[in-house]
């Protein structure tokens, strides 16, 4: 009405109560937010990306990579160590490799891809196939072939060797030994024998890592193998282990050879060994003028291991 008088503050209250009710549904919304499983609560998808120039470029960029897990721990060294070894003064030719089991690694002198006769040392590859076939033909040797077997690694018996090696097929053999073992210097000898077969000492490291992973003789066969290997005695029982300490010798499998090549007027011998961690090769020819017997080049084996040990060992 015209004559009607309103209280001072009374057309602002209206205005008080609205601004008061927008605060309070702003706080609850903000809330929402906050609260997990709210559909109000912000996804990943709705925060915007970063900029190019924060944007770790080796990050995963789609929904199914993974982070990479924590690399391993490094590896404990080898108890060799590459090293030039011509001021050792032994006599011929010589030659030596060793593989890492862990990572495959061949480290060597700088011909550890030429070859020479085997001799001895390839029956340990005679013996691993014979088992290995018979197994996989579902046949168990007689205890009167393991004992052959045996006498063949541990006593290097030429006569039991010669029979094995004609019932695994002669030279078919050594080709099997070439392809399983995934060997890349060596050839099946001229004549067919076994013991004129052409290993390099990179290709006999290759060979003790086939026979440690089961490759040679056989998931069945192959602890077998190797404890036979680590029992050779007399006569072949010389070179690579012999450098190491007595408690560890026990644990090393090995397989040598020896034989004087009158065609060539050299002594061979040749060496094979096994450890927990490494395989090793080395092998040796020395000139009928430089020694009076393989003796020369068993210990020429040896010498060449000791020179190679890590000061630790």
């Amino acid at each position: 009405m015209a004559g009607s008088r309103r209280r001072p503050g009374s057309d602002r209250r209206p205005l008080a109560y609205s601004a008061v009710a927008v605060i309070l549904v702003g706080v609850v919304l903000v809330a929402l937010r906050l609260v997990p499983g709210s559909p109000l609560r912000p996804t990943a998808a709705s925060h915007p990306a970063p900029s190019a120039a924060g944007r770790s470029t080796g990050a995963p960029t789609d929904r199914d990579a993974r982070p990479e897990s924590a690399p391993s721990p490094s590896l404990e060294p080898l108890p060799f160590e590459a090293q030039d070894l011509d001021d050792l003064g032994i006599k011929g030719w010589y030659s030596w490799a060793v593989l890492d089991k862990r990572t495959g690694k061949i480290i060597g002198s700088e011909n550890m891809g030429e070859t020479s006769t085997t001799a001895s040392m390839i029956k340990s590859w005679v013996v691993a196939d014979y088992l290995r076939r018979s197994a996989e033909a579902g046949r168990t040797p007689s205890q009167a072939k393991l004992d052959d077997a045996t006498q063949i690694i541990r006593d290097s018996d030429n006569t039991r060797a010669q029979e094995f090696y004609e019932s695994v097929g002669g030279s078919a053999s050594i080709k099997r030994l070439i392809s399983i073992c995934k060997l890349t210097d060596s050839k099946v000898a001229s004549d067919g024998g076994w013991s004129r077969t052409m290993l390099s000492p990179r290709d006999t490291a290759r060979l003790g890592l086939c026979i440690d992973d089961g490759r040679a003789a056989g998931p069945k066969w192959t602890k077998w193998l190797l404890n036979e290997m680590r029992l050779v005695r007399g006569d072949g029982d010389f070179g690579i282990r012999k450098a190491f300490p007595a408690a560890e010798q026990k644990q090393i499998a090995i397989k040598n050879g020896w034989i004087d090549r009158q065609k060539e007027r050299e002594y061979h011998v040749n060496c094979l060994a096994i450890g927990d961690t490494w395989t090793m090769g080395v092998m040796v020819k020395t000139p009928f003028s430089a020694a009076s017997s393989w003796q020369y080049g068993m210990d020429a084996c040896e010498k060449i291991t000791e020179a190679l040990l890590r000061d630790a060992t």
